[in-house]
Parts: structure tokens; C-alpha cells; sequence
């Protein structure tokens, strides 16, 4: 029975207290009076009864004030303590009863607080030494991500559905070869999401099998591979290595626990510039070795023609003829050594380093193999470079060579400076400058130093690393110098999408948990809440009226998946309108026409934001009004928006209906959130994000645990009436 209908009964109680003694007396006297008697009764109550009946109405309206005063304080004051004190038990335990009401309530209040103080001093306790017992889990945890991070080679971790894991920053960079689309590439990888999204099933299933038979096998290595192409054209090689899962059951005859795959990992390597400069090496060898044959056999028949002439005349017009040949075959061969050059440069690996190394690797270098002093002036400290360190000292090794053969130099400086987004790395001497156009021969032959050859030139070096070199003389310090221009190492770009932000710091890209959901990959109903994989998002809008024309400026977006927030795989991007903003709008949002301008368009960002929270259930704080919205473009952008969706602003009024309000902030607040970013759309999604993950275990507090019954408990909230 409900609270108000508590009440009522009550009033209704009251009513019936009062006015049946009345009624039960007058009837009392009625039936043993007779006659004369019963009929000065009757003008008697006729006199009394208006009298009577006014103090009755006043002491009953007295009563029902009594009564209402009562329940308010006790009843709905009581209910109000209940939920502050699930607030406690729960989402904000530094949450507390306020003491007002009447004393029993009060009393009652600070023994709650009381209580609640202690609970907090035992959890504390509780809490310390869990954390302690977690610290050595916590730590090879931790060192498991690094590693995986830092990993050269993009990596990702699935479960036997395919599910992702765990995956490395390298692994979302790849994911831009395997689709046409650098913007749909952030959908491809991610917590919760499916390999085959990524690679055909068939692949993944045919190297199962085969790890699977290899881990039978004794002394198998169980390793796999498998060449894919891309949607993009591109080449990947793959390599799957299996994760052991061991059974904890042992059969009788078994000494040791049975293996079985519980999981595999994929080391992928993008080969197609490796593929296509090895089968241009292989035509040049092969077109090398036509030509050469053809020359030789004319070679072969001119000498015979040679030994057979006639005379000197004839004798000179064969000897012509094999010069010529020759010639032909000297052409062919220097082009051949060119076009080797070329897929030589293709084939070097640029790698990041500290500049100071690679001056300390230049100087030793040339004093080593010439004999030149050389002395590094001036290096910029913390500057990393990406380069071909072979090669490039090689290169300075080629110039220093040429100074002391052409100008005697036996002293050369070295000096490391950022400029911009490349770097100079300066080879000076005192002495004569060279000129431009000996420096420019010297660039287009094979560099050669202490009898050893390479067919790679000085614009082979240049070229590769994308910069240039130059020479020229400072005047104010007397000394000559080559300037090489090289690339600084940059923290890599992980692209200029939508669903892409650029990373700060190491993000937490595993979940190990997962392992453990193995066929649990259908979000309906009946699916457990705390099972389900969640967008949570947000839109920022010209106005509050989507149906009168007001348009979405900013879109942001984050995942939830096993009960994590997923901070680094989000969306937050700002769209053109196409029409003017609310002037009254831009102080809440920030956002001003400049921001818009030039911005990727709805229609573009709509579908991937569809790609995005495919598979998911979405999540947003007055979800009526943002999905609206998205609803309108539908048609439109051919694309519908099926998944279910949860409200905060509903299952708050499911959770604290005795609560006045229901606003993101006054949630926050409510459950110890701190708000960062409000009126931003990716602040207000992870806002959003973080009250919604509070609100879980209240729910199945109260009996609420599947998606079914969280939307069922929604709609009947007095807020799921608004419409847009």
C-alpha cells in the first residue's frame, strides 16, 4: 500500500471517529425515548444539529491539518531519510541526514550520521588493506599495459568471440590502412568491440583451427599467420599467438591440467610498401638480367664475326659493334644500380632518437674511420629526431671525407638546432667555402669513404628523411658549413577524425575482465545491465526547438564497457549548422560562428557517429531531447538509430522520486560527482557517464538488474511524458 493511500485512509479513519459516537448517542437516546419526549428530542437536534455540525467540521478540518502536518514530517520525512541513507550506504557516502523535522526525526538523523561515521572508519580500514592486497596485482597489470603500449607493432588481445580486449595506440593507427575512410577507422578498434569488424571470420577461424592442432601436437610451436587485404588495398600480415586458458579439473589419467585456447593475440604488419619495393627489386634484377644476356650474346656473336673478318676494315666494324654493345650494357647496368638505390631508400626504417646520440654517433664516426677531429659545439637538449642513423652518418661521414681530400681539413664542428618541425644538424670548418655547384655533384654520385662503396647518394639520404642539404659561410665567426636538414620526432597523430582524440597520457586500453563473457554478445531485455556495452552522449544546439529548425553545433560521445568508462575512445566534434547561431545560446555553450565555420557538416558526422555506438545501448541525460535531434536526420542520412536508450534524468526520478530535482548538476551533486567541462558536449557525456555508473548498484538495489526492467521503471516516471 502506498504512502499516499496511507493517508487518505487515514482521513478517512479520522471522519469516522469523529462523527460515529455522535451519531451512535443520538441514535441511543432516539430509540428510548417515545412520544411527547421523542418529539422535543428531534426540536431539540433540529436546534443543536447546525451548532453541532460546524464544530465538527471545524475539529474535523483541525484533525485533517493534525494529520497532514503529522505525515508530512513523519511519513515523507522518513522516506526522504531512506533514500539519503541509500545515498550513503551507496553512490556518496560523505553523503548525510540533514537534522530538521520534528526531534524523533532529528534523534533519529544523528544516529544515522553516528552510524554512518563509523561505517566510513571500518570501510576505510577495509578499504587500506584491500588496496595493499591489490598493489602486486595492480602492478603487473600495469606493467602488462606499458609493455603493450610501447610495443613497436600494433597489437590486440581478443576473446573466442572475437571480442577486443586489449589493443595498443599502434593498433588504432593501423586501423586507418584497413578502410578507405580515415574518419570510420576509430570505430573499427575499441574495448568490447569485434575483430571481424576488422578481419573476415573465416581467417580468424581457420587460424584457430590451426593453433588448436598445433597446441595437440608436441613440441608444435602454436603460432599462426595469414596475408589479408584491406578494403583500403592495403597488405597485412598477421600473427596469431593463442592465450592459454588451462582447466582447473584433472582427469584421472591426465598428470597435467588440460590446455585449451582461451583467448589470441594479433601482431599485425602493414607489408605493402615492403611488397611492392621487393617485386621492384625483383623486376630490376630480372630486367638486368635480360639485358644482359641479350648484350652478352651479341657480344658473343661479334666475337666470333671478329675471328672470321676478312680484313682490317671488316675487323674495326665488328670491334664497333661490341663497343657499342658494351656501352648499352654499361647504361643498363648504372640504371639498374639507380633503380636498387631506390628501393633501398624505400626499405630504411626511420626511427626516433636523441639528437645528442646521433651527434656523439657522427663524431665517433668520423674520427674513427678518417682520422679528422671532430667536436660537437652546441646540442639542444631533449631533442629527439626521427632518422635512418646509418645512413646519415654515413652521409656526414661522405662530406667530411671530401673536406680533408679536396680542402686538407682536419677539424670539423658539429652543431644540433630545432627549427620548427625539422632539424639542422651542421657539419663546419674554418677554411674555404664550397660551392653550390660542387656541392650538387657531389650530391648525385655514390658516396664512398675509406674504400667502401654504397650505391646510395647524398640526395638518396636527403630525399628519404625529407629535408634538403645546403651549404654556406658565416661571416661573424669565420667558418664554413654544411646544413642538413632532418625530421623531429613528434608524438604520432591518430588522425583528424571525428571519433579520435589526441593522447596525453597512457590510456587504459585493457580490460581483462571480458575474458569471462564469452556468448554473452546480445544487448535485449533480458540482458543484465552491468553485461551491457554503453554510449553515453551529449549534443550541444542552436536552440532548444529541433522540430522549428535549430541544428546540433557539437557532438561528444564515450563508451562504457563492463562497468568501465572509457575515457580515451570518444567522439568530440563540432558540425556547421549551416544557419546562424542563437546569439542568447553562445555564452552557455561556447561555441561561436569562427568555431563552426569550416567544420564537417551533419550529414558527415551523423553516420559515424551511428558506427560508433553500433552494438551499444545509449545513454544520455534528458535522452527525449537529444534523440529528437538525430531522429530528424534519419531519413535524410539513411540511416536508423535502433538501439535502446536509457535516460539519467529518468532513472534518477526512479531512484530518488522524494528528490526535488532531477538536473545533471543536482544528480552530480547528489552522488559526489565533480563536474568538469559543463556545457560541453564530451564534458556533459562524461558527466553523464559517471552518474550513470552510480546509479547502477542503486538500481539493482531496488530490484531493477536487466534492461528490460530499467526502461520499464523509466517510462513510468512523471518525466517520461516530455516530448520535443
Amino acid at each position: 500500500m502506498s504512502a499516499r493511500t496511507r493517508y487518505i485512509l487515514a482521513i478517512a479513519i479520522l471522519v469516522l471517529l469523529m462523527t460515529a459516537p455522535f451519531l451512535l448517542t443520538a441514535g441511543i437516546v432516539y430509540s428510548e425515548l417515545q412520544g411527547e419526549a421523542r418529539a422535543h428530542f428531534l426540536e431539540a437536534v433540529d436546534r443543536w444539529l447546525p451548532i453541532g455540525g460546524m464544530m465538527t467540521i471545524v475539529a474535523l478540518f483541525l484533525g485533517v491539518q493534525l494529520l497532514r502536518n503529522l505525515f508530512k514530517q513523519y511519513v515523507r520525512g522518513l522516506m526522504a531519510m531512506a533514500e539519503t541513507l541509500r545515498l550513503m550506504l551507496g553512490a556518496n557516502r560523505n553523503f548525510r541526514v540533514t537534522l530538521d523535522g520534528p526531534p524523533e526525526i532529528q534523534e533519529l538523523g544523528r544516529a544515522a550520521n553516528d552510524l554512518a561515521q563509523q561505517r566510513d572508519a571500518l570501510l576505510a580500514d577495509v578499504e587500506a588493506r584491500i588496496a595493499h592486497a591489490k598493489a602486486a596485482v595492480e602492478e603487473e597489470k600495469n606493467r602488462l599495459a606499458a609493455l603493450v603500449a610501447e610495443l613497436p607493432m600494433p597489437v590486440i588481445v581478443c576473446n573466442l568471440d572475437g571480442r577486443i580486449l586489449l589493443y595498443n595506440n599502434r593498433a588504432r593507427l593501423q586501423a586507418r590502412a584497413l578502410v578507405p575512410d580515415a574518419h570510420a577507422a576509430g570505430a573499427l578498434i575499441g574495448l568490447g568491440r569485434s575483430i571481424y569488424g576488422v578481419f573476415d571470420r573465416s581467417l580468424i577461424g581457420h587460424s584457430l583451427e590451426t593453433l588448436q592442432h598445433r597446441l595437440e601436437r608436441e613440441g608444435s610451436q602454436p603460432l599462426a599467420n595469414f596475408i589479408t587485404t584491406t578494403r583500403a588495398g592495403q597488405l597485412i600480415r598477421v600473427q596469431m599467438a593463442p592465450v592459454i586458458a588451462v582447466a582447473s579439473a584433472r582427469s584421472e589419467a591426465a598428470a597435467e591440467p588440460q590446455r585449451s585456447i582461451g583467448g589470441y593475440v594479433l601482431v599485425m604488419e602493414n607489408i605493402t610498401k615492403m611488397l611492392e619495393s621487393g617485386a621492384q627489386c625483383d623486376r630490376t634484377v630480372q630486367i638486368l638480367a635480360d639485358d644482359t644476356r641479350t648484350a652478352l650474346a651479341g657480344i658473343r656473336s661479334n666475337l666470333q664475326a671478329l675471328q672470321g673478318a676478312a680484313g682490317a676494315a671488316q675487323a674495326q666494324a665488328v670491334a664497333d659493334a661490341i663497343h657499342d654493345e658494351v656501352q648499352i650494357l654499361t647504361v643498363r647496368l648504372n640504371q639498374s644500380a639507380q633503380d636498387y638505390a631506390r628501393t633501398l631508400v624505400s626499405r630504411w626504417p626511420l626511427e626516433e632518437m636523441l639528437g645528442a646520440d646521433l651527434v656523439t654517433a657522427v663524431s665517433r664516426r668520423i674520427e674513427g674511420r678518417l682520422g679528422i677531429t671532430a667536436k660537437i659545439d652546441e646540442v639542444a637538449e631533449d631533442l629527439w629526431v626521427k632518422v635512418d642513423s646509418y645512413s646519415l652518418t654515413q652521409a656526414l661521414t661522405y662530406l667530411a671525407s671530401k673536406l680533408e681530400e679536396s680542402f686538407a681539413i682536419k677539424l670539423v664542428r658539429l652543431r644540433l638546432m630545432h627549427a620548427r618541425h625539422m632539424v639542422l644538424l651542421d657539419l663546419r670548418w674554418s677554411g674555404t667555402a664550397v660551392s653550390t655547384e660542387t656541392l650538387l655533384g657531389w650530391q648525385l654520385e655514390p658516396m664512398s669513404v675509406g674504400g667502401e662503396t654504397t650505391p646510395l647518394t647524398l640526395r638518396d639520404v636527403t630525399d628519404r628523411h625529407g629535408g634538403q642539404l645546403s651549404c654556406g659561410r658565416e661571416s661573424a665567426i669565420q667558418q664554413s658549413f654544411f646544413r642538413l636538414e632532418i625530421p623531429v620526432a613528434m608524438a604520432q597523430d591518430v588522425g583528424d577524425g571525428a571519433g579520435l582524440v589526441h593522447i596525453e597520457s597512457r590510456p587504459e586500453f585493457y580490460d581483462f575482465d571480458l575474458f569471462h563473457r564469452a556468448g554473452e554478445d546480445h544487448a535485449n531485455d533480458d540482458t543484465p545491465l552491468a553485461s551491457l556495452a554503453y554510449t553515453v552522449f551529449d549534443t550541444e544546439t542552436t536552440g532548444l526547438q529541433p522540430s522549428e529548425g535549430d541544428e546540433i553545433i557539437q557532438i561528444g560521445a564515450v563508451r562504457i564497457v563492463n562497468g568501465r568508462l572509457l575515457r580515451h575512445e570518444n567522439i568530440d566534434q563540432i558540425i556547421d549548422p549551416q544557419r546562424p547561431l542563437r546569439p542568447e545560446g553562445i555564452p552557455i555553450h561556447g561555441i561561436t560562428e569562427e568555431m563552426v565555420r569550416g567544420q564537417p557538416t551533419i550529414a558527415t558526422i551523423l553516420p559515424q557517429f551511428h558506427g560508433f555506438c553500433e552494438g551499444t545501448v545509449l545513454v544520455a541525460h534528458n535522452a527525449a531531447f537529444d534523440m529528437r535531434f538525430l531522429q530528424l536526420k534519419e531519413d535524410r542520412l539513411g540511416i536508423r538509430f535502433t538501439q535502446p536508450v536509457l535516460d539519467t534524468l529518468l532513472l534518477s526520478a526512479v531512484i530518488h522520486p522524494n528528490q526535488e530535482s532531477h538536473k545533471l548538476e543536482a544528480i552530480a551533486e547528489r552522488l559526489g560527482i565533480t563536474i568538469i567541462g559543463r556545457h560541453t558536449a564530451l564534458g556533459d557525456a562524461i558527466v553523464t557517464a559517471e552518474v550513470f555508473l552510480r546509479m547502477l548498484p542503486a538500481l539493482a538495489d531496488m530490484g531493477i538488474h536487466t534492461l528490460g526492467e530499467a526502461r520499464a521503471a523509466a517510462e513510468k516516471t512523471y518525466y517520461a511524458r516530455i516530448k520535443y
